[in-house]
């Protein structure tokens, strides 16, 4: 009888713990370079910056980014209420990170825990987008300046793209990474603030 106690105590540990490691809470990331909102939040750079200081990796939200996803203005917290201050322009203040249009850079994500992903995409906020004001989709060029497919791989802990900054941009702007998750209904996002 206490065999077969612990055996089944043994099978509901094994299961608890395989739903945990393929359920959506298992994957994790945010940019690091250009460092985002979060990143600045966790490594002290912005201050008030309530949770996400703790856990910059964990702005989920549902995919389908333009289409779908978050509401305007929510994009930079996923629609996650909890990193709301991720959404504040704080009056065009957030430091940004100095580019050149058309050169080349190493866009780089930190995964704390990694996933099946469909692609990673990287929009950029159009000429006029006013850095004082919660980004909309209006604000976004309509494409990706950047597609990277991943075809349900699962990538490694530290993701590099190398992609080219778009051309024909002048002051502050708005990079927004989205990695779309293969197999749950959500991606992650980042927003990354850079100077031309």
């Amino acid at each position: 009888m206490r065999k077969k106690i612990s055996a089944a105590v043994l099978g509901l540990s094994l299961a608890a713990v395989s739903m945990m490691s393929t359920g959506s809470a298992s994957s994790h990331g945010y940019t690091d370079q250009p460092p985002s909102r979060q990143s600045l939040c966790a490594k002290g750079t912005v201050t008030n910056c309530g949770p996400i200081q703790w856990e910059p990796q964990s702005v989920e939200g549902p995919k389908g980014f333009p289409a779908g996803g978050p509401a305007d203005g929510k994009i930079c917290s996923g629609g996650n209420s909890t990193f709301a201050q991720l959404d504040d322009p704080r009056g065009g203040s957030w430091p940004a990170t100095k580019l050149t249009g058309g050169q080349g850079y190493s866009f780089t994500w930190r995964l704390t825990a990694r996933h099946s992903t469909t692609n990673f995409k990287y929009y950029i906020t159009k000429s006029g987008y006013n850095p004082s004001r919660a980004l909309t989709r209006a604000d976004l060029e309509s494409q990706p300046f950047l597609t990277v497919n991943y075809g349900g791989a699962q990538p490694p802990a530290t993701v590099v793209h190398q992609g080219t900054v778009p051309t024909q941009k002048a002051g502050k702007h708005l990079i927004v990474g989205v990695w779309t998750i293969n197999d749950t209904g959500n991606a992650f996002y980042a927003c990354s603030d850079v100077q031309f």
